[in-house]
């Protein structure tokens, strides 16, 4: 070999083990290792949701580590980003940028919670910087400085708790495989119970302290902050203090931070709160917990909205961690989750049910038409009065009303037509016992009602709300504490001692020792709710007023009033029966002879008409696509729904995510908004 050969080769080898650095525009030179960074840069566009090449400085190579935050220059603009990746070469062949600065050295986005991110909004055709920013809380420098770096000791494990999981026959193999490292999925139907050792946090917390017990972390999410604080008592019991953190949205900007970093520094194994705490990077993650799926707390209100259920499900599959769902009803959701195999049913059996549940009566049953005409329409029915009159002489009574407000709903006295502001059509309501009616909507006032149909000039309430079902209360029960829990002002918890507490769905107070009796008032109100889970949904709530009710064993009962009596409705039937795992499978099968969610995979489009004619010109459908509207959607909006089947769900969100893609690169001025498996399809 001649030299000139032999010196070819030699750069060539050199070449091959020594790649050209990228250039770099500054005097700060690249770094040694990896200079190249893989950036996920936040710009809010669909059409840039993707990772960008980047230099990395030697002054910032040891802090600009995989999930750090990070500025950049993009499109004439200081961004914010996170890093993906370090690489020794970049695909980019031109020149590359620099990294702006180094945000924090702090890698608060863990591999796990990423892959989680991705697989979130793959299912909901939204963009990874959407779902980062609902994973990853803003950081608080103050946070980072103020908490030690190195996780402290904990003390040993207090004796374990009383056995909530004992009715349930498969518990205790659940919980066992839990301390073995296994990733079983459950969905348990709670007992009821007013004893807080037995209650559905004691059944969650051992849960937690079984995982915790083999050597794996836990996150559980609650719908609001009573259900956190519940929760943290139990989890206090059964791990002794120091072991959890909580994780709300509604904490201050340091607080939150801090609990996220609690979580990232492996100083708490297990993590409770509301939906932000869903992403929270808990080491070596176990399980992972949601109670009461069907309520809408649990649903994301910004892109893509994902449930809570979706991204835990999806942090599971990727950690190889335990799932556990849990209610006092199972949603329609779950209950696919169950036929489909992903999750098991753990229950208590019948006899078991019937000793933990108060006894439940419906108004206008039996012979109590006879002896009261009107009692299946009468706000507060004679047998409910009768009950809650016997049940104030041993504890508290619990008045569950659907609305708030004095009479938030009025319609003509003689023809029963709604009442209507003149102005905006908006609903009449009485906010008050003085003082004319007001538009809900507008807030005008109306001085001189007149209606359209019939001339008629009287109002009549259509719905009492909690203010005057309370004025009412407290007449027909002279010297007894009424007491009110809704919008303004939500009660936690209250005495044992003879009251009345009127509420608000999902605002019900717990009471000492438990309520003697539970009037859930106006049925009907649930019932004819204009959306899909209206059933479902009356149901859940009904469920969760009664389970605060003490067992029938010790006096408990329920009285349903304004249920109609003239059909059979299934909701009904199931609380009188307190079988919710019947009224879930009954509700799945009707959706999928109807192709309705979750049998099927169904995406709402909303937009101008133009825009939404457009957009579904341009959507290639998967074979069994099926587009139903579009239709009137409020004021200048129309909806249009995209329904496929469940295999062919994934083609669907890929192509969804494309048109939002080619919308956001072409700037549409009338973007239309996607939402992917949305609770309410025509909501």
């Amino acid at each position: 070999m001649s030299g000139t050969e032999e010196a070819g080769e030699q750069l060539a080898l050199l070449a091959g083990a020594r790649p050209a650095r990228p250039r770099l525009r500054g005097e700060d030179p690249p770094a040694s290792e990896r200079p190249v960074a893989l950036v996920q840069v936040d710009t809010g566009l669909a059409h840039l949701d993707r990772p960008f090449e980047y230099v990395v400085p030697e002054s910032m190579a040891q802090g600009a580590v995989p999930g750090a935050r990070v500025k950049v220059r993009f499109a004439g603009q200081d961004l914010d980003g996170w890093v993906l990746e370090r690489r020794d070469e970049a695909e980019h062949t031109g020149r590359l940028s620099p990294l702006r600065r180094l945000v924090s050295p702090e890698p608060v986005l863990t591999p796990a919670v990423l892959d989680a991110a991705r697989a979130v909004a793959r299912r909901h055709a939204g963009t990874l910087g959407d779902v980062l920013r609902l994973a990853v809380p803003p950081r608080h420098a103050r946070a980072e400085q103020a908490l030690a770096t190195e996780a402290p000791e904990h003390p040993p494990l207090p004796e374990a708790p009383v056995g909530a999981w004992a009715p349930y026959p498969a518990g205790e193999a659940f919980l066992a495989r839990l301390r073995a490292g296994g990733d079983p999925g459950a969905a348990v139907l709670a007992l009821p119970s007013v004893d807080p050792v037995r209650a559905w946090p004691a059944l969650l917390a051992e849960a937690v302290r079984a995982t915790v017990e083999g050597g794996r972390g836990a996150v559980v999410v609650v719908p609001d902050h009573r259900d956190v604080v519940r929760m943290e008592a139990a989890l206090v019991a059964a791990l002794g203090p120091g072991r959890h953190t909580r994780l709300t949205a509604d904490q201050g900007p340091q607080a939150r931070y801090t609990a996220f970093l609690k979580a990232l520094r492996a100083h708490v194994p297990v993590v409770v709160g509301t939906r932000a705490a869903a992403f929270a990077p808990v080491a070596d993650l176990g399980l992972v917990v949601w109670w009461d799926d069907g309520d809408d707390l649990l649903d994301e209100p910004r892109a893509p909205y994902p449930h809570v259920r979706e991204v835990l499900l999806a942090r599971a599959a990727r950690e190889g961690a335990a799932a556990l769902s849990a209610g006092f009803v199972r949603s329609a959701a779950v209950a696919d989750l169950v036929a489909t195999g992903r999750l098991s049913v753990v229950e208590a059996p019948r006899r078991a049910v019937r000793d933990a549940v108060p006894a439940v009566r419906v108004a206008g049953e039996g012979t109590d038409v006879e002896r009261d005409p009107a009692v299946a329409a009468a706000h507060l029915p004679t047998v409910g009065w009768r009950a809650a009159k016997e049940a104030l002489a041993t504890g508290p009574v619990l008045v569950q009303v659907p609305r708030r407000g004095y009479l938030p709903s009025l319609s003509c006295q003689d023809c029963r037509r709604p009442a209507r502001c003149r102005a905006c059509s908006g609903p009449l309501a009485l906010t008050g016992p003085q003082g004319p009616p007001a538009c809900r909507w507008c807030g005008r006032v109306e001085t001189a009602f007149s209606c359209p149909s019939c001339s008629g000039t009287r109002l009549r309430s259509s719905v009492v709300g909690a203010r005057r079902t309370a004025e009412e209360l407290g007449r027909a029960f002279p010297g007894v504490p009424v007491e009110r829990s809704g919008a303004g002002t939500v009660l936690d918890v209250v005495e044992g001692t003879p009251r009345l507490v009127v509420a608000t769905p999902g605002a019900e107070p717990v009471a000492d020792g438990g309520y003697a009796a539970a009037l859930l008032l106006d049925a009907w109100a649930l019932l004819d709710r204009p959306t899909l889970d209206a059933g479902e949904e009356a149901l859940r709530r009904w469920c969760t007023a009664a389970a605060l009710v003490r067992p029938a064993a010790d006096g408990g009962r329920v009285v349903l009033g304004g249920a109609p009596l003239h059909v059979t409705v299934p909701a009904v039937e199931a609380l009188v029966r307190w079988d919710p795992a019947w009224f879930a499978d009954r509700e799945l099968t009707e959706r999928r002879e109807l192709s309705l969610p979750p049998t099927a995979r169904v995406a709402a489009l909303t937009g101008t008409r133009a825009a939404l004619g457009a957009a579904l010109e341009e959507l290639p459908l998967p074979p069994s696509g099926t587009v139903l509207g579009p239709l009137p959607h409020g004021e200048q909006r129309w909806r249009a729904l995209v329904t496929v089947a469940p295999e062919e769900g994934a083609e669907l969100t890929r192509e969804l995510a494309a048109l939002r893609a080619r919308s956001s690169a072409r700037k549409d001025p009338e973007p239309v908004t996607v939402r992917v498996d949305p609770r309410d399809p025509a909501g």
